[in-house]
């Protein structure tokens, strides 16, 4: 990458912040952007909603205007057996949306992917309609189990005619679920709006509550784990925009702050770009 691409705060490096938060320790950290979770991931997460709550929506445009950060996802959207697309998330598309948000980041929690198809396909096509477009990101734990299915099911969307129908690469789980790096440089590139960046040490679990406990517990900065992110990244667009989510639970833990650990995540990022 010969020029520095736009840099992103997930929600999970800082999950303990509220939005309107985490979008100036950003600003402080020198992020670009941020990903705004709406949506909790798991049961029992700490989570502030925007959603009608007229108050934080306000702290978090004011932040924004404030900062001059932009929104570059929102997430977490569950394609499940039961979901009906426009019931479940329509407000979610026209918040993100609101809040200038430029894509979806969605898990197919289902088993039947020819069901997943179907839902994906009308979740772009409701997306469409709030010009945002939709990542399918594959975990090993999921329905999407790993790149290759995800590949298949955002090609299968797009055939439809949906081409906001897009796929996120997560470093996490492109090792956890054994993919290889080297596919990601056949992934036209239309057919991503933005990356995930963290590193993961040590060799895939054989447990899969090990692998989800890492995954939202136990990165590593980039460059400080050992996933092949410079060979990654040679795969992925110059340009592509890059959100670092690194959940550091042990140093929340030991009482670092958040702003440092969004400081020490943009840093190795930094670092490994220059690299």
């Amino acid at each position: 990458m010969s020029s520095k691409p736009i840099i992103s705060l997930a929600a999970l490096t800082v999950l303990e912040l509220p939005p309107w938060e985490q979008i100036r320790v950003a600003a402080q950290a020198g992020f670009d952007a941020v990903g705004i979770r709406l949506l909790p991931a798991a049961e029992g997460e700490p989570h502030q909603t925007l959603l009608g709550q007229p108050q934080r929506l306000k702290q978090t445009k004011k932040a924004l205007a404030d900062t001059g950060l932009r929104v570059i996802d929102i997430e977490i959207l569950r394609l499940k057996p039961n979901t009906d697309v426009r019931q479940d998330y329509e407000e979610v598309l026209a918040l993100g949306a609101e809040l200038g948000a430029d894509s979806v980041l969605v898990a197919g929690n289902d088993d039947s992917e020819a069901r997943t198809i179907d839902n994906f396909a009308k979740l772009c096509e409701l997306s469409l309609t709030y010009n945002l477009f939709p990542h399918l990101e594959f975990m090993p734990w999921t329905g999407v189990v790993n790149l290759p299915q995800a590949r298949r099911i955002v090609q299968a969307v797009r055939q439809q005619g949906h081409n906001n129908a897009c796929m996120l690469i997560d470093p996490f789980h492109l090792n956890r679920s054994h993919s290889a790096i080297t596919e990601v440089a056949k992934i036209p590139p239309g057919w991503m709006r933005y990356a995930q960046l963290c590193d993961i040490a040590g060799p895939p679990p054989s447990d899969m509550d090990e692998i989800i406990r890492q995954a939202r517990n136990e990165r590593c900065f980039p460059g400080q784990g050992d996933v092949d992110l410079k060979q990654l990244l040679m795969c992925l667009p110059a340009d592509l925009p890059l959100s670092l989510e690194v959940p550091t639970e042990a140093l929340r833990q030991q009482g670092v702050p958040p702003l440092e650990r969004a400081q020490r995540a943009i840093e190795a990022a930094l670092s490994l770009l220059r690299g």
